[in-house]
């Protein structure tokens, strides 16, 4: 089956009214049911407990705090790179962005003005950059880290489709990313701006930043900006910066000629919070 066939039931699934169904069943506290459902999801999707900063499945009192469990401290070392991998995932896609086009999956390109939520001027700092797109499944550590240093200038939320963003996905449905509902977080830096998009899924029942709390829900019908002073929130490398509920995806973009990727990087590739993601290009 094609991907595109593989995709068609999406479209027609009431996504928002599910992932508002999930993401309140995932807020309830249903006592030995919650337990009982943290065990068949642990056990589906091989979750490995023993690295989290509180194994006991049975102390967890909804499923959103299991989901968004933190790590045993150490868990995830920081590699002695410019920049570092900034969830526990799979590489979806990385590289040069062609001018203004990110690469999907073959035949599938978005801009970086789409991305944004349609800020040109801000798209313009990444023309001929580069970007690096992380996919969150189910079983992954789902608290987002920074890749870098950074110092948050603007917080964009972007209202959209809610489609799954796994790989089959990514492959049949056209600017997927571009498409779904997101929130984008600019940050400036010593070697310049940079982006970090959290982009939403269906059943991702919210997402969240350490300087705001939870931006959706509300699902709001229009794209809302947040503003910040400089150095009100600054964060160092390897510093949690936010949260997913349920598997997703980010979407980084940086300048041109800002970073050099790891060589051993690939698409598909599994990859873990902290490892090294690429070094910095001297200007």
């Amino acid at each position: 089956m094609s991907d595109t066939l593989a995709v068609l039931p999406q479209y027609l699934l009431p996504k928002k009214a599910l992932t508002a169904l999930a993401g309140k069943l995932a807020g309830a506290r249903l006592g030995a049911t919650t337990t009982a459902f943290i065990r068949w999801f642990v056990k589906r999707y091989k979750v490995n407990m023993l690295e989290a900063a509180n194994p006991d499945i049975s102390s967890y009192p909804t499923f959103n705090e299991f989901f968004t469990r933190p790590l045993k401290v150490g868990a995830r070392p920081l590699a002695a790179a410019d920049f570092i991998c900034p969830v526990d995932g799979a590489i979806s896609q990385f590289g040069a962005i062609q001018k203004s086009q990110i690469f999907q999956a073959k035949g599938h390109h978005y801009s970086t003005t789409a991305l944004v939520g349609g800020d040109a001027m801000l798209a313009a700092a990444f023309e001929n950059g580069s970007f690096a797109t992380v996919y969150l499944s189910p079983r992954d550590y789902h608290r987002i880290h920074m890749p870098c240093d950074g110092v948050l200038r603007r917080m964009i939320y972007v209202p959209g489709d809610l489609f799954s963003v796994n790989p089959t996905t990514a492959r049949g449905v056209p600017g997927l990313f571009a498409r779904n509902e997101r929130v984008v977080c600019v940050f400036d830096s010593e070697r310049g701006p940079w982006v970090m998009t959290l982009v939403g899924a269906t059943i991702v029942g919210s997402m969240a930043t350490v300087w705001h709390g939870q931006v959706n829900p509300p699902r709001l019908p229009q794209v809302t900006e947040w503003h910040y002073d400089a150095g009100k929130v600054a964060l160092r490398q390897g510093e949690e910066m936010g949260r997913f509920l349920l598997g997703s995806t980010v979407v980084m973009l940086f300048p041109q000629n800002t970073l050099e990727f790891n060589a051993q990087w690939a698409p598909v590739k599994p990859v873990v919070l902290g490892e090294a993601m690429g070094m910095a290009l001297s200007h």
